[in-house]
């Protein structure tokens, strides 16, 4: 509220010195650019809670589909050891039937 009251004085002021029609421009041009940074200000002020909720529920599935993934792999990572043994007990039987055959 101060700086609405001292804005007041402050244009009279401009006007009794009786600035150009540019100066005059400019000084309007300003006050319209603060006016609506102000108004911007206060929208992302009353936005942001929506905004940070939003983005937490993002974080929250994206962390989601990534244990996700980290589990899949993790059954890949064990299955593939059983079937390596399995293979290598089959590599072992062959071995030892063809040593039997030929003694």
């Amino acid at each position: 509220m101060e700086m609405v009251q001292e804005l007041i004085p402050l244009a009279k002021e401009i006007m009794s010195q009786k600035p150009s029609r540019k100066l005059v421009k400019l000084y309007v041009l300003g006050s319209v650019l603060a006016f609506f940074g102000v108004v911007l200000v206060l929208v992302e002020t009353v936005c942001s809670p929506f905004t940070a909720s939003s983005r937490l529920r993002e974080e929250e599935a994206a962390v989601a589909e990534l244990r996700a993934v980290r589990e899949r792999q993790a059954l890949r990572t064990q299955t593939q050891p059983e079937k390596g043994k399995q293979h290598e007990a089959a590599l072992c039987s062959r071995a030892l039937s063809k040593r039997q055959q030929g003694s």
